[in-house]
């Protein structure tokens, strides 16, 4: 196996015995960077000279004796969204084409701190909005597992760059699905976890009762452990949750026999899951039951509501989020000639904002005027709640549920883009997780036509480690997580 395709804990275990060092390791990416990255499309800024730098400075401690953190010297590609002082933050928008933070999101502190040198800023959907990287303003990303696919969304290029193996990790933001989707499309693991496990300090807002940031990685076990590296409480984060930080590895490998799994019959069964994709989660079912996990149908009564509730309430808060990219506060302003400063306004956001965005702020803009709040807002965020109970009355009788990440594998390049209902139901399963506020995660259950297929597994609020220990144990008695994008 080389280098590139290796996993995080591999390559850690490497420098830990010095057979590698950290220069090698970043070399081994921006390699592979400059092998596929034309076809790839996974990155908007590569950081190569950073990279090599923070390697190098790494291995000088190291050959100096000083002791350096456990993970230090692996290379990590962050979502064109995380703050990062001295280096663009575009959001994948012409509206901060040109924009540089004066200060770093806090994950992207904590990774630094773990000496992760970072290879680059990665491709995504506008501002986050979509579900194939296809709304981004500078490039479409593709599928390194097929070329003509799309990778998911909207964390599409950090999914896609360490599917190619242009990164061992990376980290995405995931607001309605936007790192368990493209895990799902790109064979990766991915987690979104509990609103408010992770800071969001730094983290350019779409809709902020729903963003967390999470990692993508290539096993559950660089999953665990990068969780570990940006998870915590912030005193720059309100709604940063003040709780310990477990050791995430800690369970991997303690056996599952007896817990109970329930099987989310709406998502599962429901219209618009392949065939497909729902024979190869049954097929993960039969795995963990014969781990001693006992499987049974739950149902989410409300999860069928997920959609128009999502779609009221996430453009509800971008339509507010995003009013500061006016020209004047922060973003592109019109060279055009304008009547007055609401004139001037009006055409740098036109000129600034893709389509998509253009809609959810119109769109988010409706629901909360005079006259539109209570039949719309007001009830969006009532059936929220009623969403939210059906995930705890579940709890209640079930240590975890189980349902596919993604209805179908990734779709051509194209296929959905004049479809804006269809491309927005790739989300089906995985947008009543971030309206409950609970963490899920994506992992590798089967192929079809070459393609990955995922399965969710969803928990009880800050018990990611139920999550991983039954993931690790479906993975370790899978061959799943050991395919690689050939490209």
């Amino acid at each position: 196996m080389q280098l590139h395709e290796m996993t995080a804990w591999q390559v850690a275990e490497l420098l830990r015995k010095g057979e590698v060092s950290a220069v090698e390791t970043v070399t081994a990416c921006l390699d592979r960077m400059t092998a596929v990255e034309d076809r790839v499309r996974a990155f908007i800024t590569p950081t190569p000279e950073a990279a090599r730098q923070q390697a190098a400075t790494l291995d000088e401690r190291r050959s100096r004796g000083e002791a350096l953190p456990p993970l230090a010297g692996i290379p990590i590609a962050h979502k064109d969204l995380l703050c990062t002082t001295g280096v663009l933050t575009t959001c994948a928008s012409e509206i901060l084409r040109n924009f540089v933070p004066p200060y770093t999101a806090t994950v992207v502190e904590r990774c630094d701190e773990a000496g992760l040198p970072m290879v680059g800023k990665t491709n995504m959907d506008e501002f986050a909005m979509g579900s194939s990287t296809e709304n981004s303003a500078f490039q479409i990303t593709a599928n390194p597992w097929n070329l003509e696919c799309v990778p998911g969304g909207s964390s599409g290029g950090s999914a896609a760059a360490v599917a190619a193996g242009e990164a061992f990790w990376a980290l995405g933001s995931d607001t309605g699905g936007s790192i368990r989707q493209p895990a799902a499309l790109c064979g990766l693991v991915g987690m979104k976890p509990t609103y408010g496990r992770v800071s969001r300090y730094g983290v350019v807002a779409y809709a902020s009762s729903l963003d967390q940031v999470g990692p993508l990685a290539k096993d559950v076990r660089d999953c665990a452990l990068l969780l570990g590296v940006i998870a915590g409480k912030d005193e720059r984060d309100s709604t940063a949750a003040d709780l310990p930080v477990p050791d995430y590895t800690a369970r991997l490998g303690q056996d599952v026999k007896g817990l109970k799994c329930g099987l989310v019959h709406e998502l599962l069964y429901g219209e618009g899951i392949a065939p497909e994709v729902r024979a190869a989660v049954e097929e993960a079912v039969k795995t963990l039951e014969g781990l001693g996990v006992t499987c049974e149908e739950v149902s989410l009564p409300n999860s069928e509501y997920s959609l128009p509730v999502y779609y009221i309430i996430a453009p509800a808060e971008c339509s507010s989020n995003l009013a500061r990219y006016d020209g004047v506060r922060y973003g592109h302003r019109t060279a055009q000639p304008t009547e007055d400063i609401y004139d001037m306004f009006a055409n740098s956001r036109a000129e600034g904002f893709g389509p998509e965005v253009r809609l959810r702020i119109i769109k988010g803009t409706y629901v909360l005027s005079a006259g539109y709040y209570d039949a719309y807002y007001q009830k969006a965020l009532q059936v929220r709640t009623l969403i939210k109970r059906d995930f705890e009355r579940a709890y209640e009788k079930y240590d975890f549920l189980l349902c596919p990440t993604s209805p179908t594998v990734a779709f051509r390049i194209g296929e959905k883009a004049d479809d804006p209902l269809a491309m927005k139901l790739a989300d089906i399963c995985t947008l009543p997780i971030n309206l409950a506020g609970i963490p899920a995660m994506s992992l590798p259950c089967g192929m079809s036509d070459g393609l990955p297929i995922g399965m969710q597994l969803m928990g009880q609020p800050f018990d990611e480690p139920t999550l991983l220990q039954v993931a690790y144990a479906y993975e370790q008695a899978t061959p799943w997580h050991e395919q690689r994008a050939a490209l």
